[in-house]
């Protein structure tokens, strides 16, 4: 069996990623589930997964710079699992521990520098604790971290590989 080459890899993960902003973009759009600060959090880790696939497949290096961008798409993901863990770790606590829900995303970027905000945002606030969709028993964060668990897994790969 022939493993996919690196730029087909790059090109099927700046796919996905494109897949996965859409579908985040319809249930905002068409099903009227505001993101929290950590989902859009998220979406900035997916966008950058995106990105750094895409200019990888563009590119299609040798060896070393395709383990560079390989790098830079576990960077990428390494953010979002940190940020869906934390909604996922938010979303399970006792109803009694959930932090207060605060001023939006947009007011935080407006008053306050952008480190203040997301020192802010991994706070977390009960907005980012109510669980609005799931499927199959799983919240949208829970999805999200799997995709990310996935993705990393792939950029390891990526990494490792030896063609």
């Amino acid at each position: 069996m022939t493993l996919p080459s690196p730029r087909l890899t790059n090109v099927a993960l700046f796919i996905l990623s494109g897949i996965s902003i859409a579908f985040a973009l319809y249930l905002q759009h068409f099903q009227h589930l505001e993101p929290c600060p950590l989902c859009i959090f998220q979406r900035f880790a997916v966008i950058g997964i995106g990105i750094s696939a895409l200019v990888a497949a563009i590119h299609n290096p040798a060896v070393l710079g395709r383990r560079i961008y390989a790098g830079l798409t576990l960077v990428s993901t390494a953010w979002g699992l940190t940020v869906a863990g934390r909604h996922v770790w938010l979303q399970h606590l006792p109803a009694d521990e959930v932090p207060a829900c605060g001023p939006g995303l947009d007011y935080w970027m407006e008053t306050f520098p952008l480190q203040d905000v997301i020192a802010k945002v991994f706070k977390g606030s009960g907005e980012c604790a109510k669980v609005d969709w799931t499927l199959l028993g799983l919240s949208l964060p829970e999805w999200t971290l799997a995709l990310f668990i996935g993705l990393a897994v792939v950029s390891v790969w990526q990494i490792v590989r030896k063609d």
